[in-house]
Parts: C-alpha cells; structure tokens; sequence
C-alpha cells in the first residue's frame, strides 16, 4: 500500500515533473524504488492516490507507449484520463497555453503533456498550480529515462559500476539519459556525428553533477572508440516528429552510426542494448541487436507504466 505515512524519506512535495534536473538524487532513487514496489503489487494497491481525481493527456504528437502507459498508470491508480489530441487544444493558436493551464487547474487534478517545444511545458508548469508531468518535449524525455533506470536496477542493479553509451542524436532521450546516468554515479558518453552533440550547456550541467556524484560525461564522435567497456548501449531515431525533412539528410549523416552486430563485437558479449521505441529498423539499429538476447528495449517499454505510476504517487504523497 502506498500512502503518505508509509512513503518514506518524507521529501518535501514536489510539484511537477519537467526535466529531472530538478529532482534530487535521493528523490530518483525514491522513485526507482517505489516503481519497483507498484511493479511487485502491481494490482493490489489498497488506497488508489488519484481516487476522485481526473489527469488530462494533451498529445501534440502520436504516441503508443506514452499514451497507453500514462492512460494506464491513472487508472491503476483510481483516477479518471481525459486524452485531447492536438486539434482539440491547439495550445498557443487556438488559445495561450496560460489559458490552457488556467482552466485546467480549475476543472483536473493532473496535467500530463506531449509537446514539440519544451517551453510548452515549462509554460503549462509555471501558470497551473496542479501538477504537469513532461511526457516529452524536444528537449527532454523524463519519464524515459527513469523507465531506463528502472530497467538497468533490474538487469544490472548489482554492479558498482556501470558505463551507458549513447549512439546517434544528442537529442531529447540523450538529455535525459544523461541527468539520469549524472544523478545515479553511471558514466555516460554520447558518441554522435559532428553537428549533432548533445546540447552544450544541459552537457556541462551533468558534468557538474556527475563530479559529485564519482561518474563522468563524455561525448565524442566515433562509436567504435567507446563500447569497449559499455554496460548497456542505447539508440534512437535519427530523424525525431518534426525533424522528417531532415530525414534523407540524417541518414547520410549518420550512416556510420547504426547499432548493428559488428558494433555489438566490439562490446562486452554481455552488453545490454536499449532503445526508446519506435525504432526504424535497419536505419539506427539491426533487427538481429532489437531482437537479440542483449535488448532490454521491450523491458523499457513496459517499465514506462512503473515509473510513471511512481512519479504521480510521488506528486500527489
């Protein structure tokens, strides 16, 4: 059961869920923890936090596992979802996302959002006193990498040390990924063609935290330089929603970047291989690695639902 006196440490209430850059590292592993638990009693939770409660999903862009995993995670928790697709809010046309965010806070409990900008979101947050969970902007992926961290406990939880290797672009996922690996003492490389690093500024606020934390971020431009010693190497897309007339571009960009078998040779036998989903396969990543007894991908994916479900208890604790 999972209630305010039993869900221990006592943090102070944490309003929204942006970035993660704004949570602590005893806050992740509260987390990690606590979707380890909803996950064992997956079911048989006594005192549904979001009982009466409403959550919006606002979708600018199409989801599978976002929008079943979030729609999901209210339910098991005792509230009612309300999905509106992007024509239905058109935020910043039809309406300001300040009127958006000043009427919802008046009629739901939880704003839950899916947007191409993250000023969207920062701006959902900052006019709406009830809570807005980041579930993707073209800056962060929050609720994927806790889903990653989750899945590394599971696989790789016994470890002291831990290498995440990144290949392709430094893009939203790898964001994320990175204040997470920062947070969680893992070491972190994003190996990415020229033109296409991480940003610059979100890299040096990780490094800053990976310092204290005893791990270190790296990014470089040559794939084959840095699996030697990976834990777990993660892929994405070349061409992110938005990005599709970049598509033809991208891929002369990054030929030399997919996650393929030959790569995998060059890594642990018993390296993991990740990916956010959806995957274009035979761009980023070979059928034969996504299929392989290395991929955790599909374990990710479901571990979305945990991590999410953990995130609103935390929210609403």
């Amino acid at each position: 059961m999972i209630t305010k006196q039993n869900a221990e440490p006592d943090f102070s209430r944490r309003k929204n869920c942006i970035s993660l850059l704004e949570y602590s590292e005893e806050e992740l592993d509260h987390i990690i923890t606590m979707a380890v638990r909803l996950k064992r009693q997956r079911g048989r939770e006594d005192t549904p936090v979001l009982k009466n409660k409403t959550g919006v999903l606002i979708f600018e862009k199409p989801s599978l596992r976002t929008h079943i995993s979030f729609e999901t995670a209210l339910f098991e928790l005792g509230g009612h979802p309300i999905v509106l697709h992007s024509n239905m809010v058109q935020m910043g046309k039809r309406e300001t996302v300040k009127d958006v965010a000043k009427n919802l806070e008046r009629l739901v409990h939880l704003v839950i959002a899916r947007t191409y900008l993250h000023e969207t979101i920062v701006e959902l947050a900052a006019h709406s006193s009830i809570p807005v969970i980041n579930a993707l902007s073209d800056k962060f992926h929050p609720c994927q990498a806790l889903a990653f961290a989750l899945t590394l406990h599971e696989h790789r939880g016994q470890e002291k040390t831990k290498k995440v290797v990144f290949i392709g672009d430094g893009n939203n996922v790898c964001h994320s990924l990175m204040v997470v690996c920062a947070k969680r003492g893992y070491h972190f490389t994003a190996a990415c063609p020229h033109g296409y690093e991480p940003d610059t500024t979100i890299t040096e606020t990780c490094r800053s935290i990976a310092l204290r934390n005893g791990c270190s971020i790296e990014v470089c431009n040559d794939p084959n330089a840095c699996v030697a010693d990976a834990t777990v190497i993660y892929t994405d897309v070349w061409a992110s929603m938005g990005q599709e007339s970049e598509a033809e571009e991208r891929k002369n960009s990054f030929a030399a970047f997919q996650v393929n078998e030959s790569l995998l040779r060059r890594a642990p036998s018993d390296v993991l291989v990740s990916h956010c989903l959806p995957a274009h396969r035979g761009e980023e990543i070979t059928s034969a690695v996504l299929d392989s007894a290395n991929s955790i991908a599909l374990d990710e994916a479901e571990n979305r639902l945990h991590v999410q479900k953990a995130v609103i208890v935390h929210l609403f604790s």
